[in-house]
């Protein structure tokens, strides 16, 4: 059986449900960005005015590196993460605690700088973003999704890399 030729779509007639890049969203480009996305439209109007991410995104990295580290309390996040989040790092924290035991070492606070944030909205209400962080020696990739919920953001998923 020979494959079918491949059929070209025209953007424009794309159904509303195919599946979208992900594209930054500044505050400089939001507008053109939800322009350019006709079903963020309706939804837009939906969510309630949501504060900027990007402070968000910093702490929840730091604080996550920190607790990684053994200087913080996971459970000053868990307002912040979903179950699911907080089960996940919950699970990554006490493998460090048990690998430092093993190698005799002391929890200690890490000296860290957040670098550049990379934000992107692949749908209203959704922001899915990578926080560089810098040790001494080491840099780090922290990938966070947000949702809405109410008037706020909550972490659904941080993966430190």
């Amino acid at each position: 059986m020979s494959p079918s030729p491949a059929t070209v779509v025209d953007p424009a007639e794309e159904p509303p449900d195919a599946p979208q890049h992900a594209v930054p969203v500044t505050a400089q480009n939001r507008s053109d960005h939800v322009a350019a996305h006709p079903h963020h439209e309706g939804a837009d109007d939906a969510l309630p005015a949501m504060p900027d991410p990007e402070p968000l995104l910093r702490n929840l990295a730091r604080c996550g590196m920190e607790a990684m580290a053994g200087a913080r309390d996971l459970e000053q996040m868990a307002r912040w993460v979903s179950d699911a989040a907080y089960k996940h790092l919950l699970t990554r924290v006490v493998m460090a605690a048990r690998a430092r035991e093993v190698l005799g070492r002391t929890a200690r606070r890490p000296n860290l700088a957040t670098g550049k944030v990379i934000v992107s909205e692949p749908r209203a209400g959704i922001v899915e973003a990578v926080v560089i962080v810098h040790e001494p020696g080491r840099t780090r990739a922290v990938a966070i999704r947000l949702e809405a919920v109410g008037a706020r953001w909550r972490a659904s998923a941080i993966n430190i890399l």
